[in-house]
């Protein structure tokens, strides 16, 4: 096996494990092992376990942006596409939740989670186009909608007794401002450079 073979090996692996597992059930000798290399190999490449989570989380972080875009291009009712972003989001939970954990609890991983959000709204600036919102402003509508699809994905609502409508109707209302043309997205797709197999 080659250093790249055995790095896209060590990657796939990891995604595997981490999606399956999050990031507390994910072992560095097991992804080793099912990868087919020796621990030593692992760590040519890897510091450690939360450095290999941030490069499956920077690559799985690139498609997410990527699938939102589809998701944005769709043609269709807002509440239509309200229900495709919940649906989405309801994908990897335990990945998600191990993100979202770290993300408050290790500087690298918050560091990672913050990058990725400066790309996100470096897309929806080119989604919105002019007239847009403050960088601020938009940064608030991001982290917006992170906790609104999160909490509906999760059905935080439901769990207390409570009709979820209402943030429903919030989180059509945001991505409404967001919403793009099925052309302006396509054209950003297909410009839009492969992922490198390179860890972050």
């Amino acid at each position: 096996m080659t250093r790249d073979e055995s790095l896209e090996a060590l990657m796939i692996t990891a995604r595997s494990e981490f999606l399956r597992y999050g990031f507390d059930g994910t072992d560095v000798n097991r992804i080793a092992r099912r990868s087919g290399v020796a621990p030593t190999t692992f760590y040519r490449w890897f510091k450690d376990k939360t450095d290999v989570f941030i490069a499956v989380y920077r690559r799985w972080e690139a498609r997410e942006l990527q699938s939102m875009r589809r998701l944005m291009a769709r043609e269709g009712s807002t509440a239509a596409l309200v229900e495709a972003c919940v649906a989405h989001h309801r994908t990897h939970p335990i990945f998600r939740r191990s993100v979202r954990r770290l993300g408050h609890e290790d500087a690298r991983v918050r560091q990672a989670l913050a990058a990725c959000r400066l790309e996100r709204l470096d897309a929806l600036r080119a989604w919105i186009g002019e007239p847009r919102p403050a960088d601020a402003d938009l940064g608030l509508e991001l982290l917006l909608f992170e906790s609104l699809v999160t909490h509906l994905a999760e059905a935080d609502l439901g769990e207390m007794g409570l009709d979820d409508t209402s943030a429903r109707r919030q989180f059509g209302v945001l991505l409404s401002h967001w919403r793009v043309q099925p052309a302006r997205a396509a054209n950003d797709e297909a410009a839009e450079p492969q992922l490198s197999a390179a860890p972050a």
